[in-house]
């Protein structure tokens, strides 16, 4: 493709839509690292594949696979899935693949940001990445769109637009001195403005408890259409939880969007809590540079950390009495998708959830 753009989106034209805008596609990574994924991690690729074939019914997938799991993965899909050989060094497309801008023409580009797996040597969660920062151009080259390569440190999940000029954020994350050390608040808003074209940040303090990515939004607060917001909640005020999302509610219902609207907040309780067993801690392999996986270490699950396609929603359930309330919730806010439900935990155990490991194409 040609060169990297040296301009910015927003200078061009350019913005993020919101994900419940049409796609042309959503790409996955194939889990295989067993540092990270349990008992080799055949029981992550079977959440996968369940997943995979959810999204197909509704939009073509691409999945990412290395040579070693390439006929593996053949083998356990079905053809409509366009395998592409690619090296990675882990499973999170959202955080490690582009982000789309597109303008009023119909063009599609995308960003390529810096990846230093959530937080490099000073908080990271496996050494090396090299392979994961390659990830976002690489796509770019496969979909055949420019792009735009800012030296900036930043992971999909960390922030959320509504297609309309507002993004949401944490400065749990985005603040945090083991992403962009040398900038400043106001000069990491210009960032996402730049990149997004985006007019609002809505910062919010703090994500969900314990979650290991620092504090990504698309855990915890999301937009659900303009003015609405989904945001994980609890009522257990003994729960470290409960304080972090008491606080981002306060903000939220004090808040406007880009357009001036105040935002409707709708809570989604979370499940659980839950908790690693010592089943699960054991299945998976103990290598330097990477997070240990601990029994009973707590998990920072969501209904949040779903995916909005093409007049579908995917959303993690976890055989947890809070599921049906989800359910039933993400029914009212999107009554024009249908709502399919896929087993979260697997995923969870590896830090994220199905909206960590996916990445919409929009339709230009």
């Amino acid at each position: 493709m040609d060169e990297t753009l040296l301009s910015t989106p927003a200078a061009d034209g350019f913005r993020m839509p919101a994900e419940w805008a049409r796609h042309t596609g959503c790409y996955l990574i194939w889990p295989e690292r067993p540092d990270n994924w349990r008992a080799g991690a055949k029981p992550a690729q079977k959440a996968w594949i369940t997943l995979i074939e959810t999204i197909a019914e509704y939009e073509p997938v691409t999945v990412l696979v290395s040579a070693r799991q390439y006929q593996n993965a053949r083998g356990s899909l079905s053809e409509a899935i366009r395998l592409i050989e690619t090296t990675t060094d882990d499973s999170w497309m959202r955080d490690t693949g582009p982000s789309f801008v597109i303008n009023d023409a119909g063009d599609v580009r995308g960003v390529s940001w810096t990846f230093n797996a959530w937080g490099g040597l000073k908080g990271g969660l496996y050494f090396p990445w090299a392979a994961d920062d390659l990830v976002a151009p690489k796509v770019c080259d496969i979909e055949r769109v420019r792009v735009y390569q800012p030296d900036f440190v930043l992971e999909g999940g960390s922030i959320d637009v509504d297609g309309e000029g507002t993004v949401i954020t944490t400065e749990e994350c985005l603040l945090n001195p083991n992403r962009n050390p040398d900038l400043t608040r106001e000069q990491v808003e210009e960032m996402l403005h730049a990149h997004l074209g985006t007019t609002k940040v809505i910062w919010l303090p703090q994500g969900v408890y314990l979650d290991e990515t620092d504090g990504h939004t698309d855990n915890f607060a999301r937009f659900a259409s303009p003015g609405v917001v989904m945001l994980t909640w609890t009522d257990d005020i003994d729960d470290p939880q409960y304080e972090r999302s008491a606080q981002a509610l306060k903000i939220l219902e004090n808040e406007t969007d880009a357009q001036g609207r105040r935002l409707t907040v709708v809570k989604i309780t979370q499940p659980g809590p839950l908790f690693m067993t010592d089943l699960e801690a054991h299945g998976v392999d103990s290598t330097p540079g990477s997070e240990p996986r601990v029994a009973g270490h707590r998990l920072a699950g969501s209904y949040v950390n779903s995916y909005i396609g093409n007049g579908f929603v995917v959303l993690p359930v976890f055989d947890d009495p809070h599921d049906n309330e989800a359910i039933a919730i993400y029914g009212e806010l999107f009554p024009h998708h249908t709502i399919r439900t896929v087993p979260g935990r697997e995923i969870l155990l590896g830090g994220g959830n199905v909206h960590c490991i996916t990445q919409q194409v929009p339709r230009g």
